[in-house]
This record gives structure tokens, sequence and C-alpha cells, in this order.
């Protein structure tokens, strides 16, 4: 059977990040969804909220999966997400998940201090803008530099989103994934932070650190998690035939 892979972005970004990923799958002929949730991208006068969220990841998986088995893909929030959705209690039509820049649980003093962060850099002119456009500029290559804001920054959907997090059960919903499951991180990703507590509760997954990269591992070297996408397709496909 051909898998399909459905991609979720993250935090204030949109479908546009995984364009990259879209060319390379659609290249090799694999079929490919990305998904703008709530407050984000095509759907920015939206308000998010976590329901809003999983019923879209849920939409796309399922009609997905009417054709064949599926590789969910998340980056930062959407990974969050897409684990927890994957481990739900009643088992949803995942094959398999890519869980990108995502290894930390979103509460206690780590959300507290990325919210106020995130409030400080909202309060500079142009909402901090500026910062952001300067320090994508020197970080992202010149091939994935446009697609990753090409669909807008959700500005206003930030704050009530990173807010919704905390009442995510992350390590139990790592404990009930009975599908391959592989984490992707940057080496200076500041999302590691729970790294190994992840791969501990989940150990039949595995760890992939990307060298000399940060938390935007999808758009910062779309080549090696490209390379990912496929070593994790080729499995679903082996274990589907």
């Amino acid at each position: 059977m051909v898998v399909q892979v459905v991609l979720v972005h993250g935090i204030r970004t949109s479908a546009t990040m995984w364009r990259s990923q879209i060319e390379h799958l659609t290249a090799r002929g694999t079929p490919v969804t990305a998904v703008d949730l709530p407050g984000h991208g095509t759907r920015m006068a939206e308000t998010f909220t976590l329901d809003g969220a999983f019923a879209t990841i849920d939409e796309a998986v399922r009609d997905a999966a009417a054709r064949g088995p599926v590789l969910l893909v998340g980056h930062s929030m959407g990974g969050l997400l897409s684990v927890e959705y994957t481990g739900a209690q009643t088992a949803p039509p995942v094959a398999g998940l890519i869980a990108a820049s995502c290894t930390a649980i979103p509460r206690g003093v780590g959300l507290r201090t990325y919210r106020l962060l995130a409030r400080g850099f909202d309060s500079l002119p142009d909402r901090g803008m500026w910062l952001t456009d300067r320090l994508l500029d020197r970080i992202l290559p010149e091939e994935t530099r446009a697609d990753f804001g090409a669909g807008g920054y959700a500005l206003d959907a930030q704050d009530v989103a990173l807010a919704s997090l905390s009442v995510l059960d992350l390590l139990s919903a790592l404990h009930r994934i009975d599908v391959p499951l592989w984490f992707v991180n940057g080496q200076y990703d500041q999302l590691r932070v729970n790294e190994r507590l992840f791969t501990r509760v989940a150990p039949d997954a595995e760890l992939i650190v990307v060298p000399r990269t940060t938390h935007h591992v999808t758009v910062m070297r779309p080549r090696v998690f490209n390379a990912v996408l496929d070593v994790a397709v080729t499995t679903l496909e082996a274990s589907h035939r």
C-alpha cells in the first residue's frame, strides 16, 4: 500500500514551512497533506483551540488513511499535538510518527519563561518581527527562507496556543504509542530539555540528532529531514506489503 504523509506545522508558522518536504515527497511519488491549524496560515482569522487543532489533525489523518497507511509528521507544537493525538486512548489510524523538535513537557517554569519571552518580543516595535527576520536570515538557507513565513506569522494565536499546551499528558501518550516513532532534534534545540525522558518512556523510538542545527531543523537542514522522511516511509512501506 502507498504510504500517505500528513504534516503538522509548529507555532506561529503554517503549512508553507513544509514546502521542501512536500516537493521532495511529491517527487518520490508519496502523497502528502500539510494542514493549517486554527489561528495559523489560511486560518489566521480563527481562534486557536486544542479541540480545533486535534479535529484538524484527525480529519487529515482519517482522510489519508482511506488511501493507505499514514505517517504523521509534526514539528514543535505540531509535534507535541501529534504525540498526544497518536497516543489517544482510542487508537487513531496512524501507522508511524515523526515528532520533530518537541522533546519537552510544556508546563511549569519552562512554559512560563517561554510565554514571557514571547510577550516581550510582542511588545517590541513591529511586534519584534524585525528581530525575528534578522535571526531567520542568518540561520535559514536561501532555499527555505521564504517558505518559513510565506503563510504569515500567527502572532495573535501564539500566547493562547502556548497556554493550552500545558494540559497535554505527553508521557502517558508516549506510553500508549505502539507504532514506529522517530524523534528528530537539532543539536542546539532548546526543546531537547526532556529528550532523555522521552526516549526512556518510549524505548523503541529512534532518536536522530542533527548536528549544527537549531530548533528549526525542518527548514534549516531540509535535505537531512527529507532523508529521515525517506527512512520512515520506506519502513512503513515494508511493514504494510
